[in-house]
């Protein structure tokens, strides 16, 4: 994701790109799932981020009551399936993992934050399982949009590793197609879904996150 000085950019003709290369650069044009996110935040200074830890509910709530977060949404994202739904990702035949997309204001929030959080929230040292749910969407991951949230991504890992005698598991990857999961899967605990109990989303609430489905 680094920057291109157009004016000096190298013109490279296929037949000197090697073959493995041209694949990927194909299958990519051919399949919406493997592009970039080119989705934009709602306003000027807000960043967009990603981050998968198990269920998405539980991560959803924490993060919508993260001072500085403007919007949430779930979904599913780094498959190989174009408009996946959650029956699908749930056979773990895809490759996508649960996420949830969060719209920060940097100016009152930094990513630093946002990252101290999401590892607050699970264990990154247990592969493709969180708790009882099992399976490749339960993945942890940090799907970056930037160089510079890159950077303290990697950054963070290394200074949790310290914390944990087990390797830390999380995948850091650019951010790829967003897939917004269904409607009810939106907000879903504090819309209580599912005859649930209705759960707080106010900034700055400590009360405990009651995952059900």
């Amino acid at each position: 994701m680094g920057s291109v000085n157009c004016g000096s950019r190298n013109r490279t003709s296929a037949a000197q790109i090697p073959s493995s290369n041209r694949k990927m650069a194909s299958d990519e044009t051919k399949n919406p799932a493997l592009n970039p996110d080119t989705d934009s935040p709602d306003n000027l200074g807000h960043e967009l981020a990603e981050f998968a830890a198990g269920c998405f509910w539980g991560v959803e709530l924490a993060f919508q009551r993260l001072e500085g977060v403007v919007k949430t949404e779930v979904g599913y994202t780094q498959g190989h399936v174009h408009n996946p739904d959650y029956k699908l990702v749930c056979t773990g035949t895809t490759n996508h993992a649960e996420v949830v997309r969060v719209q920060f204001d940097r100016s009152v929030c930094a990513y630093t934050n946002l990252l101290a959080l999401f590892w607050s929230r699970h264990d990154p040292t247990t592969l493709n399982r969180q708790r009882g749910d099992v399976g490749t969407q339960y993945r942890s991951g940090i799907y970056y949009y930037s160089e510079d949230q890159a950077r303290l991504a990697k950054e963070s890992l290394d200074e949790v590793q310290k914390s944990y005698k087990d390797k830390i598991v999380t995948e850091i990857l650019p951010a790829k197609k967003f897939y917004r999961a269904e409607e009810y899967h939106q907000q879903y605990l504090e819309k209580g879904e599912l005859a649930g109990s209705k759960q707080s989303a106010a900034k700055g609430c400590n009360d405990p996150i009651r995952c059900y489905g």
